[in-house]
C-alpha cells in the first residue's frame, strides 16, 4: 500500500458525513468514512497481531470467519447457548445476511490490499463486527450501534470509527440528553479498551463454546449504560451500520 493511499482524506471523508446524514441508509458511506481516515490504522493493528501468540497462525492458515458465519447449518448444529447460535437467532431475528457488510464496504473501498496478511486482518475486522454486537451485549439500535463503535474505536484505534462516535455522540445527546449519551458512550469505549484484544482470538473455535465462557474468557464485561430500548436516534450516522 502506498504512502498516499495512507493519507488521511478528510474531503473525502466530510462528503462522505454529508451524504450518511442526508440518508442514514447510506452503509456504504460508513465505510467511506472509516476507510477516508483510517490512515495507517489497520496497518498498526496487523503490525500489532502479528506479535501475539496466535496471530502467526491466523495469517498462516487465513481461515475466514466469514465462511462459517455463511453456513447457517453449521452453527444450528452447534450447541444451546454457543456464541454461534446466539449470532444464528440475532441475524435471523433481523432478517439480516453475513455478506450484507461486505456487499456495503467493496462499494466503498478505493484500493486493493497488496499484501495478503494485510487483507485478511482487514476482512476478518469487517466480518467479525456482528459477532461482537453478540458478544459486546450491544443491539442494532441506533444507540446500540454506537457504543458498539466506541467498543470497536478502543479496540482498533480506526479515526474514522471515532469520527462516526463524535457525530453520532451529538445526535444521541439531542434525543436523550448529554449525560446518558456521554455515560453509554463512554462506557462501550472503557469495555473496549478493558477486553482481551478480539482480532487476536481464534473465532472459529470460540463459536462453539458457551456466550457466558466467551464474554468471561475476553474480560468483556455486562454493559450498565445501555438499554436497547433507550432510543432510536432519528438521522443517526450510525444507522447506517445497521443495515
Amino acid at each position: 500500500m502506498t504512502a498516499a493511499q495512507l493519507r488521511i482524506q478528510p474531503r473525502r471523508a466530510l462528503r462522505a458525513i454529508r451524504n450518511l446524514m442526508q440518508d442514514p441508509e447510506r452503509t456504504d458511506q460508513v465505510f467511506e468514512i472509516i476507510d477516508a481516515l483510517a490512515g495507517d490504522a489497520s496497518q498498526r493493528g496487523l503490525a500489532r497481531l502479528r506479535t501475539t501468540t496466535i496471530g502467526p497462525r491466523l495469517l498462516a492458515e487465513k481461515r475466514r470467519i466469514i465462511e462459517s458465519l455463511r453456513d447457517r447449518n453449521v452453527l444450528r448444529s452447534l450447541p444451546d447457548g454457543s456464541l454461534g447460535r446466539a449470532y444464528l437467532a440475532y441475524m435471523e431475528r433481523e432478517n439480516l445476511s453475513a455478506d450484507g457488510l461486505v456487499e456495503a464496504s467493496d462499494a466503498a473501498r478505493r484500493h486493493v490490499d497488496i499484501d495478503a496478511d494485510q487483507h485478511f486482518y482487514n476482512m476478518q475486522l469487517r466480518d467479525m463486527h456482528d459477532v461482537w454486537h453478540i458478544v459486546s451485549g450491544y443491539g442494532r439500535d441506533s444507540f446500540g450501534e454506537l457504543c458498539l463503535l466506541a467498543f470497536t474505536y478502543a479496540q482498533t484505534r480506526n479515526r474514522g470509527i471515532g469520527t462516526i462516535v463524535l457525530f453520532g455522540l451529538r445526535n444521541a445527546s439531542r434525543a436523550i440528553g448529554l449525560r446518558a449519551a456521554w455515560n453509554g458512550v463512554s462506557e462501550g469505549y472503557r469495555r473496549g479498551r478493558t477486553a482481551a484484544w478480539l482480532p487476536a482470538q481464534d473465532w472459529l473455535a470460540l463459536l462453539a463454546l458457551p456466550l457466558d465462557a466467551v464474554r468471561q474468557a475476553l474480560n468483556v464485561t455486562p454493559a450498565q449504560h445501555y438499554s436497547p430500548a433507550a432510543i432510536t436516534v432519528a438521522n443517526d450516522t450510525t444507522g447506517a451500520l445497521a443495515a
